[in-house]
Order: structure tokens, then sequence, then C-alpha cells
């Protein structure tokens, strides 16, 4: 169950800018994830509503996962699209560019502004 040590992660990273910028909440968490990184975004948001359950920093606060679809090449050069296992020019096999990444785009805080 991969799912609880990336939505872990993405707790551990939120707390780290949370606590760079000196919030007093982190209301929004924005994650782009791949179409073929082999996860379940819906885990994901569960098991992250988990691990927040208890740190007041993160009352309330929403995980946004948004599918990123996938873009792969051909060495040959005359392929760029979303198809995953024949380059329909020369038909070897693509190279992922995008769409197997777990990424954390945007943190939205609160801070006192005091």
């Amino acid at each position: 169950m991969h799912e609880y040590s990336i939505a872990y992660d993405i707790y551990a990273t939120a707390r780290r800018a949370a606590q760079e910028n000196s919030a007093t909440s982190v209301t929004t968490i924005h994650v782009d994830v791949g179409e073929i990184a082999m996860v379940n975004p819906e885990q994901v948001v569960y098991l992250f509503k988990l691990i927040i359950e208890d740190d007041p920093l993160f009352s309330g606060t929403d995980l946004v996962c948004t599918t990123v679809k996938p873009v792969m090449t051909c060495s040959c050069g005359n392929y760029s699209g979303e198809n995953k296992f024949v380059c329909p020019s020369c038909g070897g096999l693509p190279q992922i560019v995008k769409g197997k990444e777990i990424v954390v785009s945007n943190i939205e805080i609160e801070v006192n502004e005091s």
C-alpha cells in the first residue's frame, strides 16, 4: 500500500512549507498525479485525511488531486502523444515524458499578519 507513504510525504511537504512560512493553517494542497503513476488518488485523499486528523495546523485542509495525462515521445522523432505502447510511425516503444509523476503543485496557507 504505497498510497500511505505518498499521503504521508504530501503531509510532510506541506507541514514543512507551512512552518517555513509561519502559517496558522493549511487550507488546500494541490497535487498533480500522473495517469500512469500507478496510484489511486481516492486512497491518497482518504489516507491523507487520516494522517492530518490530529494536527490542528491541517484542520479542514482539502487535498485536491488533478490527473495528468501521459505524454510520450519516440526516439525516431516522428511521434509525440498519448500512445503508451507503440509509436505509430516506427513501431518502437515511446519514452514517458509526462504522466508518471506525483507532484505537490501548490499549497495554500493562512498566516497571521500582525
